[in-house]
């Protein structure tokens, strides 16, 4: 019962996810207006250049990477609230400042700061869940995904509002920045519960994280889950042209919608007792099935069912959990394992869409297929490692949190 004192610090949590879930797809749908700002070269058919808003884009991976070495051991030492308040102050210059700078360099600082919010916010979060929600700390961490996927869903809406109303397209961006700034001011009052500190004793010999194979293979988990989804996120929309699919943005919608459905499954398999590394198996075997019926079925028609499957078993929280399952085996360093899982995370991001870009150039027209036999390879990799995971779980996850 005295838990629930902290309930309206992670509903502000939960806040700083959506203002997150905005951060990461809204420069992708303002291309045209970002790349006018900045200067960018107009084109012969009447369009910007678009190339440097990309890698402002990509900026937002290279900030993560940057912030989870540091904000990791912050968070475990001073408390979540210090990074929560981190995250919250750099999503402000980002907003506050990304619509209104003419310089592509500034642009990709804000960017990288976009990224860094992020970080920052991962390593708050993730451990917060587990302290005020106990034994369903795992459940509570789903739902940050969920708060990402509402404001992913709303943020559409959002952009027809400005536009029916003519607003200028900075009208979303000036209010997400109010948001996290009020978020950020209620997290500098409201209670974080008690955590376990790490703390640096002068002469006493500095203690390492020791890791077994089931930690090892959580960490390349966080990689391979995350490959997944984001090659087909990302890659999707050229194979559904290819089998004649003239809007492929509709398959993007029952994604998103199969990512909400799949996080309330998930929730209640976990209340029901099923262990999250027997989802780890189940789950991406799955997405596996998919991607091998959008491969061999060169249809239309299957990219529909695929995109809500995809959605469902390979975005819908796969990552969380595996993000979970690794906090719970270091109780004492659930900050810093939030951290190494999603510095293999952001390395996916990084990796495999570089893969991804290299076969389309080698592949040509076959490109796309190309890219889902690559994913349907690290998927599979995936399963095998879970299915080892599995066999030795309970054994390694004893011995971890023992020693750790």
């Amino acid at each position: 019962m005295s838990m629930k004192k902290y309930y309206p610090t992670a509903f502000a949590l939960y806040m700083t996810y959506f203002v997150l879930g905005v951060a990461g797809s809204i420069m992708g749908q303002y291309k045209q207006e970002l790349a006018g700002l900045w200067g960018a070269q107009l084109l012969a058919d009447g369009t910007y250049d678009v190339s440097g808003v990309l890698a402002v884009i990509a900026a937002l991976g290279l900030g993560r990477l940057i912030a989870y070495p540091f904000a990791g051991p912050i968070s475990d030492r001073f408390g979540r609230r210090v990074p929560a308040l981190v995250g919250c102050a750099l999503y402000l210059i980002f907003f506050a400042a990304v619509c209104y700078t003419h310089s592509y360099a500034l642009a990709y600082i804000l960017g990288v700061c976009s990224g860094a919010a992020n970080g920052f916010l991962d390593v708050s979060i993730t451990p917060s869940c587990m302290e005020i929600f106990k034994e369903k700390g795992t459940i509570a961490n789903i739902f940050t995904k969920l708060s990402i996927s509402i404001a992913q869903f709303l943020l559409p809406f959002a952009i027809g509002f400005v536009a029916a109303e003519a607003l200028p397209f900075s009208t979303i961006f000036i209010f997400c920045a109010a948001l996290i700034a009020v978020t950020g001011i209620a997290l500098c009052f409201l209670p974080f519960p008690p955590f376990e500190r790490v703390v640096k004793v002068k002469g006493q010999k500095k203690e390492h994280m020791k890791l077994s194979p089931s930690a090892v293979i959580l960490i390349i988990l966080g990689f391979t889950t995350s490959s997944t989804f984001m090659i087909w996120l990302n890659c999707y929309q050229e194979l559904a042209i290819s089998y004649g699919i003239a809007d492929p943005s509709k398959v993007q919608s029952l994604y998103s919608i199969g990512i909400v459905l799949a996080l309330f499954a998930n929730a209640a398999l976990l209340a029901r007792g099923l262990k999250p590394s027997k989802i780890l198996v189940i789950y991406p075997s799955c997405a596996a099935v998919t991607l091998a019926a959008a491969l061999l079925i060169q249809q239309g028609w299957i990219c529909y069912p695929a995109g809500f499957l995809m959605g469902f078993f390979a975005a819908g929280g796969v990552l969380q959990l595996v993000t979970s399952v690794a906090v719970e085996m270091f109780p004492r360093n659930r900050a810093v394992m939030t951290s190494i899982v999603m510095i293999s995370s952001s390395i996916a991001n990084y990796a495999v869409l570089s893969i991804a870009g290299a076969l389309t150039s080698i592949g040509g027209a076959n490109g796309p297929r190309l890219i889902m036999i690559f994913n349907i390879a690290i998927t599979v990799v995936g399963i095998v490692l879970a299915v080892i995971l599995n066999a030795r779980f309970d054994k390694d996850f004893q011995r971890e949190t023992a020693n750790n």
